[in-house]
């Protein structure tokens, strides 16, 4: 009897002991497959993308491809665990010797890094749509339709001409996964950010609505691209002329009309283009800016230097700065000097 009780008990210890360890092996494969680290590659970090419309299979295929994870087959059952299945889209930060736990939850949340977007010296809705899709997901052409969009610049109380102006040059913080729809409204907000009570004041004192800052901005730009210092005598010279109903009589205008940037010397037989641009044919300033004016150069508009200059002309040095003149008489004296000296350089276009 007391032996068969020895036997029941040593049975029931072995059964338990098996027991506990099945237990034990089962959860420590659950707490490898949850907690364990499963990020193991040289460097500390990694950047990764996850684009939009993406479902888990893709997710867990890049992440196989690209090494981050070696088993696929724990991730997904993690996953299926903690009812994950649509990544949010981002651009991520994969740091060395995260879970799977880890890596869902990241995922999941779409905490992700921000990205320093800076875009200047552009000319062109083409020129923008191509920064911008460089460093954000968002899609190029798609940017480029809503641009030139009646009913989308409308939204937003522009016209297709003048939309261009929404859009301020400067570095902003966005996310890589950001929408064309996106961007462009965070540039609204942008912009509404930059037209204070005090610079919508100084636009109505000059006579200007916000629209035809940007536009004569964009202008004073392309007349002076280096001297940033000359950009309010600038301003000064064509607010002057406006005021007196002269034309503008702008090169760059000229340039941006015939849509040939590689043109140095513009010559009388590029000024009989027809075009609203065309602001040696027409009087005011033409439809829409001719570049995206950076802030200098709004400013340089909003705080323009108040003289009595009609006529500017490149100096003959080369230096980027400009003689001024208020006769005609004495601003051909500057003319012939600089085009002796284009000239003399053999520059002929």
């Amino acid at each position: 009897m007391r032996k068969k009780r020895k036997e029941n008990i040593r049975y029931f210890l072995l059964l338990f002991l098996t027991l506990l360890s099945a237990t034990a092996y089962i959860s420590y494969n659950y707490y490898v497959k949850i907690f364990h680290a499963v990020v193991d590659f040289v460097e500390e970090e990694r950047t990764f993308y996850v684009y939009s419309g993406w479902s888990f299979e893709d997710l867990s295929t890049a992440l196989f491809v690209e090494g981050i994870i070696q088993n696929q087959e724990s991730f997904q059952w993690v996953a299926e665990k903690k009812q994950f299945s649509t990544p949010k889209a981002g651009k991520y930060t994969i740091t060395k010797g995260l879970s799977n736990n880890e890596l869902i939850n990241l995922f999941r949340s779409g905490h992700q890094e921000t990205i320093q977007l800076t875009f200047n010296t552009i000319r062109t809705a083409e020129e923008l749509a191509s920064r911008v899709g460089k460093q954000l997901e968002c899609d190029s052409l798609e940017l480029i339709r809503l641009m030139q969009s009646p009913e989308y610049a409308n939204k937003y109380g522009f016209n297709p001409a003048t939309f261009f102006c929404m859009f301020i040059p400067n570095t902003y913080d966005f996310y890589w996964s950001t929408s064309a729809e996106e961007f462009i409204a965070r540039m609204a907000v942008e912009y509404k950010k930059y037209w204070t009570e005090d610079r919508k004041e100084k636009a109505r004192s000059i006579g200007l609505s916000q629209s035809e800052v940007s536009i004569l901005a964009s202008i004073v730009q392309a007349e002076q691209m280096i001297r940033v210092d000359e950009r309010p005598m600038v301003a000064g010279l064509y607010i002057n002329r406006l005021k007196r109903g002269m034309r503008l009589q702008s090169d760059p205008t000229l340039v941006y009309a015939l849509g040939d940037f590689s043109i140095n010397r513009v010559l009388n037989k590029h000024k009989v283009i027809e075009s609203p641009y065309n602001t040696y044919k027409y009087a005011g300033l033409p439809p829409g800016p001719i570049n995206l004016p950076e802030l200098s150069s709004l400013e340089a508009v909003l705080n323009y230097k108040r003289h009595d200059y009609i006529y500017m002309c490149a100096k003959a040095d080369f230096s980027s700065y400009h003689h001024f003149s208020k006769s005609l008489r004495q601003h051909n004296i500057y003319a012939r000097q600089y085009q002796n000296e284009l000239n003399r350089r053999r520059i002929m276009q």
